[in-house]
């Protein structure tokens, strides 16, 4: 008897983008398709707590109605002079790690790793020693939060005695750790980016995105082509024709809506040829 394959949904980052994954995450839930493990990094942490929380169609769906709450409450739109106040406090960071916090505490129904209904890991990436730190268990909200952590707008999260910033530095979409933790199948769950090639930068505010976006990207590249043939893995379409940058203040729900519904429609229509 052939024995059931062991199944890991990988999130990866991409911030706001990140309503990609809730249309992937409804897609699997929809199709009967249920992780053994949820491994997430950056807005995929958040996103991949919740799916481990509850990985059902209900569960789907909590997520969902948590991203339009999010977004039409503009938990994350703060007043310009506030954010510019911070940065010359701090001359590090533009928002508070508060917002993100009562999200966790507020919507996801449990507190700690061992209540969640699927084993989950988020990453961050540790200042003092530049390494990748793999949390899986105690409290959620300090890991999620520190994986959330971007660079430049957020502050950087101490978690005992070290302090963290965003896993999308160490790991942007973490098919290795799947690989080293001996799942047999993944589905790996991106924003879209990696769907579209880079173009050479032509302008000077561009050479630092595409720098950026190419260390994002290298180590998945690699461990994608690194893949061992005895693991079934699928990288599921996004359903978009390009992901920009979005700034935070001009995200709309009607548009991350559609991001997601395109992103259920070719996930879902993808998975039905399997």
């Amino acid at each position: 008897m052939t024995a059931r394959p062991l199944t890991a949904f990988v999130l990866g980052g991409g911030g706001i983008l990140g309503a990609t994954q809730v249309g992937m995450i409804r897609a699997l839930a929809d199709g009967g398709i249920r992780p053994d493990l949820v491994l997430g990094t950056s807005i995929g942490a958040l996103n991949g707590a919740f799916v481990a929380a509850d990985p059902t169609p209900a569960g789907a769906e909590r997520l969902a109605q948590v991203w339009d709450s999010v977004i039409a409450d503009r938990v994350f739109v703060e007043n310009p002079v506030r954010q510019v106040a911070r940065f010359a406090r701090s001359q590090t960071h533009l928002f508070s790690s508060g917002p993100l916090r009562r999200v966790v505490d507020e919507y996801l129904p449990v507190d700690f790793f061992d209540e969640l209904a699927v084993p989950f890991q988020c990453v961050a990436a540790c200042i003092e020693d530049s390494s990748a730190q793999w949390f899986t268990s105690g409290e959620l909200v300090g890991p999620v939060a520190a994986s959330c952590s971007v660079p430049g707008l957020f502050p950087p999260v101490e978690i005992g005695g070290r302090h963290y910033l965003d896993g999308g530095l160490v790991h942007s979409i973490p098919v290795g750790r799947a690989v080293e933790l001996g799942v047999t199948r993944m589905f790996v769950l991106q924003v879209g980016r990696v769907e579209q090639p880079l173009s050479p930068p032509r302008w000077p505010w561009e050479v630092g995105t595409v720098a950026f976006e190419i260390a994002r990207r290298h180590r998945f590249v690699h461990e994608m082509e690194a893949m061992p043939d005895s693991v079934e893995t699928h990288v599921l379409p996004s359903g978009a024709a390009s992901s920009p940058n979005l700034p935070v203040r001009h995200v709309r729900t009607s548009r991350m809506r559609e991001r997601a519904q395109q992103a259920y429609e070719a996930s879902a229509e993808y998975l039905s040829l399997l």
